[in-house]
């Protein structure tokens, strides 16, 4: 018999808020073998990430990526640990703490803001049980990716669904899907861009590397890679730039299976060996710096691109916190409040009578 968890600090009377669950992908806990393993192991079972059998992968994963990646991955990661960690997870509390600033006029109480990984720490689940315990009853999901894709987004929900389904009192939600086309972003990316050249200077072309995907998922209906071009499209009008001077391609890679084309690894060779002398990368999927934009692109893609005859690729960094991202994700949050804001207007007095009744009743609170 399943046993759920109830909410035993609850008391009547109390004002209901709104919750914001932020979410990433997640980090290892440290740059080492043994840490990249656990968070491996937790990622790459995801049926959303994988979806080939798990007769077929796992013998695929436990024998051999995981005796092989980790000590990869772990020296990837310490070539970009900062003093307070992995970037990633740095910087969304970052993001997280300055949304909930920018949100906190929204309501009396103001709004509970927590920051949730869908693997390692903090947890979804334990994000979910911090919103609840500050009395958050209608909670937005706010998945830091603006292009939707199974393997992220659908994943989130996947985890948020299995934390609630454990509950007693599961809380409204409403889900983020994307905000890949918001005009918001796009002037923030954009802005961001022009900031960029202005104090460094403008490279040659213009380079969007968008996370990769197996082609089978696109294939199979997955929106992500059409949200991408509509991303790429809507940034390269904001800045007024042609079609030939902006390239879209997809990094990160994995397995012999075909992904998402153009690679960029391949691309920026290519442009290397062409002569291009500077190389302006920008990776607009990615709401915050990470392995992927720190070591992958302005690591190895720099070093493949000079190696190859290039001059110097130029990683322009992700909109992390900075104040036009943040206004720009609490415009999305709003939207997709809705009337629940009107509710929290609530009357002292109304909730104090609620309070008497329900002990008239004989409520222990």
């Amino acid at each position: 018999m399943t046993k759920y968890l109830g909410t035993p600090d609850f008391a009547h009377g109390r004002r209901a808020r709104i919750g914001v669950l932020v979410c990433n992908l997640g980090t290892p806990d440290a740059p080492t073998a043994s840490a990249v393993r656990r968070y491996l192991a937790e990622f790459l079972s995801d049926p959303r990430v994988i979806e080939t059998p798990r007769a077929i992968w796992w013998p695929i994963l436990h024998g051999v990526i995981l005796n092989v990646r980790p000590r990869r991955s772990a020296h990837a990661y310490a070539k970009i640990w900062g003093a307070e960690g992995s970037p990633l997870l740095t910087l969304s509390r970052s993001l997280a703490s300055s949304l909930a600033r920018e949100l906190a006029g929204d309501a009396q109480d103001g709004i509970a803001v927590a920051l949730g990984m869908r693997y390692g720490s903090p947890s979804i689940a334990s994000a979910l049980d911090e919103l609840i315990a500050q009395d958050a009853r209608r909670i937005v999901v706010l998945p830091l990716y603006p292009q939707y894709a199974a393997p992220t987004t659908a994943s989130v929900m996947d985890a948020v669904f299995a934390h609630c389904a454990r509950l007693r009192w599961v809380p409204e939600l409403r889900f983020i899907n994307d905000y890949h086309a918001d005009p918001r972003y796009i002037t923030a990316l954009a802005n961001s861009v022009r900031a960029w050249w202005v104090k460094n200077g403008r490279g040659d072309r213009l380079l969007l590397s968008f996370h990769g995907l197996p082609q089978k998922y696109f294939l199979a209906g997955d929106p992500y890679f059409c949200q991408c071009q509509a991303t790429a499209r809507l940034l390269r009008e904001a800045l007024d730039m042609p079609e030939e001077a902006c390239t879209v391609t997809f990094q990160s890679r994995v397995g012999p299976t075909r992904w998402l084309e153009p690679y960029t690894d391949v691309t920026v060779q290519a442009l290397g060996q062409a002569g291009m002398g500077r190389l302006d990368v920008l990776c607009p999927g990615f709401a915050v710096d990470c392995l992927e934009t720190l070591e992958e692109i302005a690591m190895q893609n720099a070093e493949r691109f000079h190696a190859a005859g290039g001059g110097e690729l130029r990683y322009i960094p992700a909109l992390n916190d900075a104040d036009e991202h943040i206004a720009a994700l609490a415009a999305v949050v709003r939207e997709h409040l809705g009337g629940w804001r009107a509710t929290l207007a609530d009357d002292e007095s109304a909730r104090a009578a609620t309070a008497a009744r329900a002990r008239a009743l004989g409520a222990p609170r």
